[in-house]
């Protein structure tokens, strides 16, 4: 193997032959390969990982080097394999942590690679949050939804629902510092920090006291899914001994005939309670628990986002505008 120079097809042969020892060190020559090539393994690296499900939770460390790698379009393709094993096996990627971090709390990071660092921290913190929510990481995630681009706050706000479901107890003492940030511009934003909202609510719901004012005012967000998730945690706190006559049952009323019958149930799920003793234990079904966000989701935010993907060159990472033009006006690559 030392005789021949690095190459992408040797280090998928070796991972169909079960062969680890040996991907790894053929990953090691590859981070002194050319640019193309390095790249090549990360991209059918993501392709193996999509096709089997995940990595082996023995070549995400060896993956690290590309994450700091001289090349932007490099550190770029390394961020999004690591979203793609997070993703899929969430276990793989807890002994990289530190890492992502690292690229994350970097303010000189090219912004999509920050971004995409966020995501493969909050698919981790799903199942592990305890390696996710030190205060550093949670310090970064939250800060940055006051200064970061557009495209890292929207994968910061999907990071923070993340941790929250996958422990509510972290993001209780941080509800008021979110909800200063329910009126960005991003209606994904909006989406992913009311549904950790309410997230956090499902296990303390008196906590969402601190929010009220912004829930309220997502009741009429021109979005139906931050709408219903904003009924959704206002029902919450209802229910809660922090309940109090200011919460808006006017407005969450008027929701109940809402068109969207997500919005629909839950504005009734909400009304039920600010209408009545508030202490309900009773729950409709897929409303007010962290097992029936955790099963929705992903689904919900695919829907709100644009049809046409991530609005991203592939290549460079650029954002791109709504109406595209057959090559990407930074790097000239078509996609």
């Amino acid at each position: 193997m030392n005789g021949q120079p690095p190459s992408p097809d040797a280090l998928i042969a070796f991972l169909d032959q079960g062969c680890h020892e040996e991907a790894i060190a053929q990953l090691e020559r590859l981070t002194t390969a050319e640019t193309d090539i390095r790249k090549e393994a990360l991209r059918r690296l993501r392709t193996l990982t999509d096709e089997r499900g995940g990595l082996s939770e023995t070549l995400p460390p060896a993956l690290t080097p590309f994450l700091t790698d001289e090349e932007r379009s490099v550190r770029l393709t390394a961020a999004k394999l690591f979203v793609a094993v997070a993703e899929a096996t969430p276990g793989a990627v807890v002994g990289v942590v530190d890492s992502l971090a690292g690229r994350l709390a970097d303010d000189e990071e090219f912004y999509y690679v920050r971004a995409r660092s966020a995501e493969a921290l909050g698919y981790v913190a799903i199942e592990h949050p305890d390696e996710v929510a030190s205060p550093e990481i949670l310090a970064d995630l939250r800060i940055g939804l006051s200064f970061d681009e557009p495209e890292v706050k929207v994968k910061l706000a999907k990071a923070l629902e993340y941790v929250a479901l996958g422990d509510p107890n972290r993001l209780r003492h941080q509800v008021s510092s979110l909800a200063e940030h329910l009126d960005d511009e991003s209606e994904l934003v909006r989406y992913h920090l009311c549904t950790a909202l309410v997230a956090v609510g499902c296990e303390h719901p008196e906590t969402l006291a601190g929010a009220s004012g912004g829930l309220a005012a997502r009741l009429t967000d021109e979005n139906a899914y931050v709408r219903g998730r904003a009924a959704e945690a206002l029902g919450l706190l209802a229910r809660s001994e922090a309940a109090d006559a200011s919460l808006p049952e006017g407005d969450l009323a008027a929701l109940a005939d809402d068109e969207e019958p997500f919005v629909a149930e839950r504005a009734n799920f909400a009304v039920g309670a600010v209408a009545g003793d508030g202490r309900e234990t009773e729950f409709p079904d897929g409303i007010g628990t962290v097992e029936a966000i955790r099963g929705t989701t992903e689904g919900i935010a695919e829907e709100i986002r644009s049809p046409d993907g991530d609005g991203e060159c592939p290549h460079c990472g650029l954002a791109l505008p709504g109406t595209r033009p057959p090559t990407c006006p930074r790097c000239g690559a078509p996609y």
